[in-house]
């Protein structure tokens, strides 16, 4: 990928996203390349290079270490569609810390299409910004039935996974998922939780859960930054 010097796009913006693409995709690890080396490759000035190389210092993507060099700080996340498994799981899997923040908990009348969804007329409302070794990578809003949310509040949601809170502590047993994965205009609210510019695009995610009865037991709503998420599948060829 190469930048657009006829693009109304700053020049460092654009190298930017290049660097966060190629460490999302595990392109770009361990020690990356020099100032040099990047204003030959894409053909820019010095200024342009520490730019934005700062940026992603600055956002906890890159370090720098002296005498040393600067260096890929985190590693991305890797979701593989098909499994339910918790963002503190994905997390620990990737050798990470997980960590949580509450930002809400209240009783709530979701938005029309979430009731749709989930048939909750009334919902209890948990909000978290998700941390990865201390960086701040989600921001994820669950809905629950009312009996469900209200059980789950009264433990410490700073530093417990909402998964074995209802599956070991409710006795919730899990039976399938769906699950719709985009790209959008992260909010401003959790554009300032994710430590990011506004108008950012993130991941963004909806999950529907339900349990051996048929019964939606969550609704979760999830924003994810781009450059430290992304999700795998596996695909086979059926023959005959």
């Amino acid at each position: 990928m190469q930048l657009d010097h006829d693009n109304a796009i700053p020049l460092h913006v654009q190298l930017k996203a290049i660097l966060e693409k190629q460490i999302a995709d595990g392109k770009l690890n361990g020690q990356i390349p020099t100032e040099r080396d990047f204003m030959e490759y894409y053909n820019v000035s010095r200024s342009t290079v520490r730019e934005a190389v700062n940026l992603l210092v600055r956002e906890g993507i890159l370090e720098k270490r002296h005498g040393s060099g600067t260096f890929v700080s985190i590693k991305p996340i890797h979701q593989w569609l098909g499994n339910l498994t918790s963002t503190t799981e994905l997390i620990r899997q990737m050798g990470m810390k997980p960590g949580a923040k509450l930002i809400d908990a209240y009783k709530m009348t979701p938005e029309a299409y979430i009731q749709e969804k989930t048939d909750f007329n009334d919902a209890f409302f948990i909000k978290r910004v998700r941390y990865a070794d201390d960086i701040p990578i989600g921001v994820e809003s669950h809905y629950y039935p009312l009996d469900i949310g209200e059980a789950i509040v009264k433990y410490d949601l700073n530093d417990t996974t909402l998964y074995e809170i209802e599956e070991n502590e409710l006795g919730i047993l899990f039976a399938e998922a769906s699950q719709v994965i985009g790209i959008d205009i992260i909010p401003d609210e959790e554009a300032l939780h994710l430590n990011i510019p506004r108008m950012s695009h993130v991941l963004a995610a909806e999950r529907v859960i339900k349990d051996y009865q048929g019964s939606t037991v969550e609704f979760e709503k999830a924003y994810y930054r781009s450059d430290m998420f992304n999700f795998q599948i596996n695909l086979s060829r059926k023959f005959g």
